[in-house]
């Protein structure tokens, strides 16, 4: 059974020329994985660095000139292999965990009392993670391979101002019938994440926690923040947060062991090993899904060249049309851009004059954060051509 379709939407965003050349004999995806672009990251767009080295930076080619920016754990200065970074939470300590999300309730706080209007603004903040066997030079792989974080906000009535995306667009990674789970498994899948023991995040259904500008996000399972914004500062917000994810990863690494050697096991990181066996493993739908991709791996390489093997996924907080949070996550794909979870897609143009006329409200807003992060003893602030002094100033 499919979801309704939606109404996705392709937003245009313009953004400056980025002032750096990609050395002759690399690819653009390779070159932006590199310890030498990271730090030129930091050093032209980087706002506040933290001592466990979150980077707090503002997105050089964004999805929206609204309100737009990124957390990172830059590791790249002392971790140079791009496939050994931490791409998520779990792979975090317990210091570099209560860091970042400290640092994320700051930044969602700031955009809530910015934009306190849900009819007139859509706020979401999540993340975006990859298979780490994935090819570097693969197109659609994000330009930065660590965990990182994205803290966007779009104008509802530009929203629906913009062309229709097609349902069939690669990057609508929840579509009914372009998601690897929403094709053959929605129904298990919702099931498998009844079993989180949640108190803080109340499960919706699918419908309820869809945004009227898009129809998305479709068919996943979705929660409902219970306490709004003051609940982002309790730590059980955070934990059940997690729990999310794990439950996710339990889920992944279920079905592509399945595909990938047709043995059924529970995986040895499993954290909800009864479940794994009781809803899954027993579940006729489950290995018919399975066996269908793994023909359809063995005949075709072309799609055999599209399976993340490892877990990749997005995970996202956001407030809909009604005021309220909500968290829901997804299984990710080449379209890779959090915005997509959501039903936007973002074209992105090299425009100049029109980035220009955004730009000051743009970085006056990151350098309020960045201050409120650094008075929250969240980091120390850095110095970029553009805010050298702590206020906006043009590049020539």
């Amino acid at each position: 059974m499919c979801p309704t379709l939606g109404t996705p939407r392709e937003v245009t965003t313009p953004h400056r020329t980025i002032p750096i050349d990609i050395p002759e004999g690399i690819t653009p995806t390779e070159f932006f994985n590199s310890p030498c672009n990271l730090r030129h990251l930091a050093r032209e767009n980087g706002l506040l660095r933290t001592p466990e080295n979150f980077l707090l930076y503002r997105k050089a080619i964004g999805h929206s000139n609204i309100f737009d920016t990124s957390i990172i754990l830059d590791s790249s200065q002392n971790i140079l292999d791009p496939l050994g970074r931490p791409v998520r939470r779990d792979q975090l300590s317990t210091q570099e965990k209560l860091v970042f999300s400290r640092m994320t309730q700051v930044v969602f706080t700031y955009m809530l009392e910015k934009y306190p209007d849900p009819a007139r603004h859509l706020l979401l903040c999540g993340e975006a993670s990859l298979d780490a066997t994935w090819p570097l030079a693969k197109p659609g792989v994000p330009s930065i391979r660590m965990i990182h974080n994205h803290f966007i906000v779009f104008e509802n009535e530009n929203l629906l101002a913009s062309p229709l995306a097609s349902d069939d667009n690669p990057n609508l990674t929840d579509s009914g019938y372009n998601g690897l789970f929403l094709d053959y498994l929605r129904n298990v899948y919702l099931r498998f994440f009844e079993i989180l023991d949640l108190t803080i995040l109340k499960p919706l259904e699918a419908d309820q926690a869809k945004l009227k500008s898009t129809g998305y996000p479709q068919g996943l399972p979705s929660w409902e923040v219970q306490g709004g914004v003051d609940a982002l500062t309790q730590g059980a917000f955070w934990k059940e947060y997690d729990m999310v994810l794990l439950g996710f990863l339990d889920f992944y690494r279920t079905l592509f062991s399945l595909v990938a050697s047709n043995t059924a096991r529970i995986p040895e990181a499993a954290r909800y090993p009864d479940q794994i066996e009781n809803i899954l493993l027993f579940n006729n739908e489950f290995h018919s899904a399975a066996r269908m991709l793994r023909l359809q791996v063995l005949e075709d390489p072309l799609f055999a060249n599209e399976i993340r093997w490892r877990p990749a996924y997005k995970q996202i907080l956001y407030r809909d049309d009604t005021g309220r949070l909500i968290v829901t996550i997804s299984q990710n794909s080449v379209g890779n851009a959090i915005t997509e979870l959501l039903g936007i897609v973002v074209k992105r143009t090299d425009d100049k004059k029109a980035y220009e006329k955004v730009e000051k409200s743009l970085v006056d807003q990151l350098i309020e954060v960045r201050n409120r992060l650094v008075r929250y003893n969240l980091g120390s602030p850095i110095a970029a051509p553009c805010w050298p002094s702590g206020s906006f100033v043009p590049l020539s």
